[in-house]
């Protein structure tokens, strides 16, 4: 008995300080990038709205040379103005507005990608309401869709036509084309408590509609 109590090992407190010390570096390193994962899941799922938009676009062309205002039918994506939510779908009546009916079905969970209210309703999507997944608490969207045509209104929304080109302010447009963008779009996200000095910065270009997070373009 003596000799099996004699040759039991156990951890030395230098052992234990080393573990314990070892522990704490991994969570070092863990922490930023659990931050990381939640910028990354929002600019996917903000990637992957807007390319959903301009898909739909693809796929249904609106442009009519026998309606003046065309351009107030074509898939846009629509970005609350404090970055809480968006919208996506088409304005078919053309009354400057997209209801509920008229928009786009989310292909994961066959819910209405649309929000009017930023209360969830049952029948809308969960996925759409960007403060409540990430955090967002704003938008800015610059350059090339900064300002619908004529205006000095910064406008949240952004269509695409049957050949992916974004357009911007269409809600009110009244002429052929003239609320196509001939600049590229950057939109910024920001999140201050859930990735504090790393907004997302997206890039729409110009003619091809190619929508990338600035930094990551092979993302």
């Amino acid at each position: 008995m003596r000799t099996l109590l004699k040759h039991r090992k156990a951890f030395t407190m230098m052992e234990l300080v080393f573990v314990i010390v070892v522990l704490g570096i991994l969570a070092a390193l863990a922490l930023p990038r659990m931050d990381r994962d939640i910028r990354q899941e929002a600019a996917d799922n903000i990637l992957s709205a807007i390319r959903y938009t301009q898909h739909l676009a693809l796929n249904d062309d609106k442009t009519n040379p026998f309606i003046n205002d065309w351009q107030k039918s074509l898939w846009t994506i629509r970005f609350s103005s404090d970055g809480d939510h968006y919208t996506i779908g088409s304005d078919m009546n053309r009354e400057g507005n997209i209801d509920k009916i008229e928009a786009a079905i989310d292909p994961i969970n066959g819910k209405y990608i649309y929000n009017n209210s930023a209360t969830p309703q049952a029948d809308e999507s969960p996925d759409i309401f960007l403060n409540k997944k990430y955090g967002i608490t704003s938008i800015e969207i610059t350059d090339g869709c900064g300002n619908a045509a004529g205006t000095a209104t910064t406008t949240l929304h952004i269509a695409f036509d049957n050949l992916g080109r974004p357009f911007r302010g269409v809600s009110t447009a009244t002429n052929d084309y003239d609320s196509y963008v001939n600049e590229d779009c950057i939109l910024t996200f920001s999140a201050e408590n859930a990735f504090p000095g790393e907004p997302i910065d997206i890039n729409i270009s110009r003619e091809t509609g190619y929508a990338y997070v600035i930094g990551q373009e092979e993302f």
